[in-house]
């Protein structure tokens, strides 16, 4: 018996999700096979397209239907199929481009994409007929912007987007009448039957695959999680997969034991207390950034500038911080607030502020078989200016060649606290200490400004590649700070949501 199977000492589970209505069961899967792998190569759906392999194109797009957390009404989100693992669909619901056939009628969405002539060549568009698929049964009068930001995730390289956007604007009219998604999905009745059958497949035990070299575990507590990390601490953790995912279709790496947090009850809590945001390490991007930008307005352009709504969708705030890349545009804004962590192993928890977290390039503060439990971050103070602001080639999911962040309190003209944190300008997100001494204390104009504008060469010794040179970066830097002096002066207020977008 192999070192995996013993460990688990258990016969292997079946994987069991729900496809246009009919319990799908699969057992002796490869764990890392992709949801993208099976439509096409196992079961013969070719609606579904591969274009990258890495969650940027879109052409992949698939939706998920899982229950709430009260489990009594269903959740819609569109993901990126080429990067999700087949395991984590156990206990959910599978939306393909197929699903949406009718009697061989074409679904609203699809009709307005040929009535619009909205497609050329088609290879991209089952994608975006998914993707505004999922934002109908979210959103049923969406605007101009989350039109835009609902597509973000979805490339095409032949229409030019604009009849695209004329389909996903038509759709208004006719998707009020739609009985195929108000019946299973219903805004103004539940979803009956698909809640009841995804309740039928809720597992009493965690699930477990257990191959001769691979398995997959998918425990439900922190205590489970707990122990089956200190029993093989070099485990792959699981969280959204928008990274480890590339590992496998990109990298081609063999992830022998992985170990799922997704079903961790603890970790899928979504709180605000009298002091803290308390967010489960487990718990989507899309649900975290909800929360975030209510109490913290000023994030809300960075947010949405954060990868795509499949990618968010999928990933998770506790996944990005423990992934640690020098690019996450996460952590620059997390740090200047004060966000700490709270880490677990085995029944033993360790609370450690997010700045002191990082050590180098990927590696971070965790111990064998320790992992983050949750995400705290204080409430905002009433005077306390914030801003966060992301420079990459495009607008929409790109990878940021420098993210800024700052925070600042005054007490009359002088600064009583000032925080500056930066992405992409260093092995790992850091603070700019250096910087920050310059302004601490001093009256908050232009000559102090200028002093910590000059600072931050002491800060950061950035590198060429890419995306920027190092001189661009470090230039860059020093002006989104004198951009956010001014910002706190209000003698700047266009943000990049102001040059022509509706």
């Amino acid at each position: 018996m192999s070192d995996h199977a013993s460990v688990l000492n258990e016969q292997p589970d079946k994987i069991r999700f729900v496809l246009d209505g009919e319990i799908i069961e699969i057992s002796n899967v490869d764990p890392t096979r992709t949801v993208l792998q099976f439509l096409r190569e196992d079961i013969y759906r070719t609606g579904t397209k591969e274009g990258c392999a890495e969650g940027d194109c879109g052409a992949c797009t698939v939706v998920l239907a899982e229950l709430n957390r009260d489990g009594d009404d269903l959740s819609i989100r569109a993901i990126n199929s080429c990067i999700q693992f087949l395991p984590t669909l156990d206990g959910k619901e599978l939306i393909t481009v197929e699903s949406l056939d009718a009697g061989g009628e074409l679904h609203p969405v699809q009709k307005a994409m040929v009535d619009c002539h909205a497609s050329q060549c088609g290879f991209c568009t089952p994608g975006f007929v998914m993707s505004l698929f999922a934002l109908y049964k979210t959103n049923a009068n969406p605007t101009r912007r989350e039109i835009d930001d609902a597509l973000a995730g979805n490339l095409c390289r032949c229409t030019g987007y604009r009849p695209i956007v004329d389909a996903a604007q038509s759709v208004q009219n006719v998707m009020p009448g739609d009985d195929w998604l108000r019946q299973p999905f219903g805004r103004q009745t539940k979803p009956v039957q698909r809640v009841e059958r995804l309740q039928g497949l809720r597992r009493q035990e965690s699930l477990r695959l257990v191959g001769r070299d691979k398995s997959f575990f998918a425990p439900t507590s922190s205590d489970e999680l707990s122990e089956i990390l200190a029993a093989h601490p070099d485990a792959t953790v699981l969280a959204g997969g928008t990274d480890i995912g590339l590992w496998v279709t990109k990298q081609h790496r063999e992830l022998n034991m992985v170990v799922y947090t997704g079903h961790v009850d603890a970790l899928n809590v979504l709180d605000v207390s009298a002091t803290h945001i308390e967010i489960g390490a487990a718990v989507s991007l899309s649900n975290a950034m909800v929360v975030i930008v209510e109490l913290y307005p000023d994030l809300d352009e960075l947010f949405r500038r954060f990868a795509s709504p499949p990618i968010r969708n999928a990933g998770t705030l506790g996944g990005n911080i423990a992934n640690g890349s020098p690019i996450g545009d996460s952590m620059p804004a997390l740090m200047v607030v004060g966000t700490s962590l709270v880490l677990r192993s085995g029944s033993d928890t360790r609370e450690l502020p997010l700045d002191e977290f990082y050590i180098d390039y990927q590696v971070n503060a965790l111990r064998p078989g320790e992992f983050i439990e949750r995400i705290r971050i204080p409430l905002p103070e009433g005077n306390a200016v914030l801003r966060s602001h992301k420079l990459s080639k495009r607008f929409d999911q790109d990878i940021s060649a420098v993210c800024t962040a700052f925070r600042l309190q005054l007490e009359d003209d002088r600064v009583a606290s000032f925080r500056m944190a930066c992405g992409g300008m260093a092995a790992t997100i850091r603070r700019a200490y250096n910087c920050e001494a310059e302004v601490v204390g001093r009256r908050w104009n232009d000559e102090t400004v200028s002093r910590a504008i000059n600072a931050l060469k002491n800060d950061f010794v950035p590198i060429s590649d890419m995306r920027a040179s190092a001189g661009y970066r470090l230039q860059a830097t020093q002006n989104l700070l004198r951009r956010f002096y001014l910002e706190s002066c209000g003698e700047f207020t266009e943000t990049v949501y102001s040059y022509g977008r509706d």
